[in-house]
């Protein structure tokens, strides 16, 4: 159910979210400065909601990486823009609020979650990737293994099995055949094994995807008998969520594994999972408002070079809007 603005804390925290944007749109604003600091000051619930809100924008900005350079152009070209047409803030619809208000709380949680695995990973990984950043690593057998941006794999060799966990994210794997160690990726509660093929495994929030370019695999719950899983074959794909339900479809061997030519193409893809691939690319935080709007079904091709262009293509094929708070923060809701 949808949350009115009804108390006086609601309206405050409102106010304090339409308050952050007007600032950042027009920093050098005198007027509107003053304006703000006398509501500011006017109640003590305004000081709360302001300090909250400004603690959720501090987190976010520390989460900056270093590609935040790139944005430089950006920024110049906005604040032309502005001073060629000034906007007047007396003029903005406060129906933005909710979604400024959903936009930062969400970013909060956004970087609790992102900066607390983010030191697990290191410590737990043998190999990984920052946003935007793809490896490519020679494993002791000769196999090979391309990290997706924002990934992490620990590496385990033995007697017996050549075993990969995919800890985080996305990689494609090119198998060295070895008919007396099984080489076997590891993604939650799902393994893939095989002799020697070529195939893609990918973690998302409550799945785990396995796709093949080229020869067969096995994939089951870990723990299980390969025999007692299903087969792929190439063009195969296979979800398999963490209940055990699974579900399977078929493409082009060519193009599994497509974010190594820089293209993310969807087949009746939920659109919080196509959109939890372009995070792995976008130096920032992507968030989505509503449960409706992110369990719509998405299907096309899309460059992953430029994710907010993506992702204002997957807007505009479900009448969404996508607003760009910071240049480190894009919001997707309904239009």
């Amino acid at each position: 159910m949808e949350r009115s603005l009804d108390s006086d804390e609601d309206r405050a925290v409102a106010e304090a979210a339409e308050w952050l944007m007007l600032l950042q749109d027009e920093p050098e604003d005198r007027s509107l400065r003053r304006r703000f600091e006398a509501w500011l000051a006017s109640s003590p619930a305004h000081e709360a909601a302001w300090a909250d809100l400004r603690h959720v924008s501090d987190v976010a900005a520390t989460m900056q990486p270093t590609y935040a350079k790139r944005w430089a152009p950006f920024v110049a070209r906005r604040r032309r823009e502005r001073a060629q047409s000034p906007v007047q803030p007396h003029h903005r619809p406060w129906l933005r609020r909710r979604v400024a208000i959903a936009a930062l709380a969400a970013a909060a949680a956004c970087a609790a979650i992102v900066a607390g695995p983010g030191i697990i990973l290191q410590v737990e990984a043998d190999h990984l990737t920052r946003t935007a950043e793809q490896r490519q690593i020679e494993l002791p057998d000769g196999s090979q293994v391309a990290l997706a941006p924002a990934s992490a794999i620990d590496v385990s060799y033995a007697a017996g099995e050549r075993r990969v966990r995919l800890l985080s994210g996305e990689a494609f794997f090119w198998v060295q055949p070895d008919s007396q160690r099984p080489f076997r990726v590891v993604a939650r509660t799902v393994a893939a094994t095989v002799l020697g093929t070529r195939f893609d495994v990918r973690l998302e929030a409550d799945d785990v995807t396995v796709s093949v370019e080229e020869g067969s695999i096995g994939v089951a719950a870990e723990g299980s008998p390969t025999r007692a899983g299903e087969k792929l074959g190439a063009g195969q794909s296979i979800r398999m969520s963490s209940a055990g339900t699974f579900s399977r479809t078929s493409e082009a061997p060519e193009l599994v594994g497509a974010w190594r030519q820089g293209q993310l193409y969807l087949q009746e893809q939920r659109l919080a999972d196509a959109v939890a691939q372009l995070r792995r690319y976008f130096p920032g935080t992507i968030v989505i408002v509503g449960n409706a709007l992110a369990e719509r079904r998405v299907t096309g091709a899309y460059n992953l070079g430029d994710p907010e262009h993506a992702l204002r293509g997957l807007a505009r094929a479900h009448d969404a809007t996508v607003r760009r708070i910071t240049p480190w923060l894009l919001v997707l809701s309904e239009s």
